[in-house]
């Protein structure tokens, strides 16, 4: 299924709920969000029938998200359905960590192949403040059991933010070294912030290669296993790897292969860009596989060529990312 502009596009985010059992600051207000009722969202089966219909049109690849998906009841019999539907070769999920040590098993066991771990700072002190209340203890017994009950790759997605955790760069590295894990520093976008907030907290993706070059040689690495943009990096005889996402300074739209689909049923062709495509409403109203799997390629001939995040933020969203899913 390609796109007007020539992208395949075979990548399916979803967000299983708006709702998350972290209350990070430069996520949500300490009051949180406006949240979904019950009935706005997407029950298992009907996100089973659209995962049916994206099939059709090519969609190969599936990442359950939130806010936080492993707080889902059924996530684990909702992996298990999207296993068995044939066309689908690759499953993972994005999360903060905090129950994965409880599921890694159960979910491994399902189907899930991979996972990511979302984690800004290895001290606790921090992780509490800025999750208000959150254990980074929690969080490494998850990392442990990923690791254990054998998804490969585990990758750790950092956000890097000057003035918060800039000092912390060269301890996420030496993870690599000690640990099979894949740590991705990630540009800060400006989702869901002030504009200017966001923009004094950025930080380059040269500058951070520029700042670990320094100490550490990087060799550079073939892509470790995913749908993602990231550019590898192996420091000779560590276990594990160093990545880098630049939404920003480089994006990556022109080969951009991923439509998202939100908790409550809306299909957004671009992560930036506020349009949406209604998929729930016709589904509740007897939408057959073909006619969902029509209303999808539909959406993807509507994907834009890029954003334009650097020069006017998050102009015209209504949505945070928790409630578009990460």
């Amino acid at each position: 299924m390609n796109d007007t502009f020539a992208r395949n596009i075979n990548y399916l985010r979803i967000s299983v709920t708006d709702r998350c059992n972290l209350r990070c600051v430069y996520c949500m207000p300490e009051g949180g969000v406006d949240l979904a009722h019950y009935e706005e969202i997407l029950r298992l089966e009907e996100i089973e029938t659209i995962v049916r219909s994206a099939a059709m049109t090519g969609i190969r690849k599936i990442r359950f998200t939130g806010g936080e998906p492993l707080i889902r009841n059924g996530i684990t019999d909702l992996i298990k359905m999207v296993d068995d539907i044939p066309e689908i070769d690759d499953i993972a999920l994005t999360t903060n960590g905090i129950l994965l040590s409880k599921m890694a098993a159960g979910l491994k066991k399902a189907g899930l192949k991979r996972v990511n771990i979302s984690l800004d700072t290895l001290s606790s002190k921090k992780f509490t403040e800025i999750t208000r209340g959150g254990r980074l203890s929690r969080v490494w017994l998850g990392i442990e059991a990923a690791l254990e009950a054998g998804f490969d790759p585990v990758k750790i997605n950092t956000v890097a933010i000057r003035g918060f955790n800039d000092d912390e760069v060269l301890d996420f590295v030496n993870l690599t070294k000690k640990m099979p894990l894949h740590v991705r520093f990630i540009e800060l976008m400006p989702i869901g912030e002030n504009f200017s907030a966001a923009r004094d907290g950025y930080i380059s993706t040269t500058e951070l290669i520029d700042t670990i070059g320094s100490i550490e040689e990087l060799v550079p690495e073939k892509e470790v296993a995913g749908n993602g943009p990231a550019r590898y990096y192996r420091i000779p005889g560590a276990p594990g790897t160093v990545g880098f996402i630049s939404p920003i300074s480089n994006h990556f739209c022109d080969r951009c292969n991923r439509l998202r689909l939100t908790s409550d049923g809306q299909l957004r062709p671009c992560l930036q860009s506020p349009k949406e495509i209604d998929l729930k409403t016709p589904l509740r109203n007897g939408a057959s596989l073909l006619d969902i799997a029509n209303i999808i390629r539909l959406a993807v001939n509507s994907k834009p060529e890029k954003h334009d995040m650097a020069e006017s933020g998050w102009t015209g969203n209504r949505r945070v990312m928790t409630q578009i899913g990460g």
